[in-house]
């Protein structure tokens, strides 16, 4: 599989759409994509690979079958965007939510939706931005072993 095109993600009905290349065919790209829901493990589709079975032969092909898909399997109704606050840095996603005045992330490398993120609290999205790219440049002080 080749890196998750988080640049190309959509959110759609509490569900990010994450595009990759599956494969190739005569030269042609052939795409999949997985899913992240704002409800976590609690939906069957969480970090599910392409629940359609499908496959696209553009990214905004798959988005579309993804997002059919969506609609015709709807498991919750989402009043809300909870993945409108991501960002790609270094191609990984990074995503920021807020929970009253505190700030946390989740972080996913760019080949596998594994959440890699420290369990931390910022005062802002800024601030949670700031650390998570000194982390990804090195620049986090190496704790010592008492």
């Amino acid at each position: 599989m080749s890196r998750l095109l988080y640049e190309n993600s959509v959110s759609y009905k509490g569900y990010l759409i994450i595009p990759f290349v599956f494969g190739k065919l005569d030269n042609s790209e052939i795409y999949s994509y997985k899913l992240l829901s704002e409800v976590g493990h609690t939906s069957q589709f969480h970090k599910a690979e392409n629940p359609a079975k499908i496959y696209g032969s553009s990214v905004s092909n798959i988005i579309d079958i993804a997002k059919e898909h969506i609609d015709k399997n709807l498991e919750f109704v989402s009043h809300r965007d909870s993945f409108k606050s991501r960002y790609i840095y270094r191609n990984n996603l990074i995503i920021i939510f807020q929970e009253g005045d505190k700030y946390f992330y989740d972080h996913y490398p760019p080949e596998l939706l594994n959440n890699i993120a420290a369990p931390k609290l910022f005062q802002s999205e800024y601030e949670c931005l700031s650390w998570i790219k000194q982390g990804l440049n090195g620049e986090h002080p190496r704790q010592r072993a008492i």
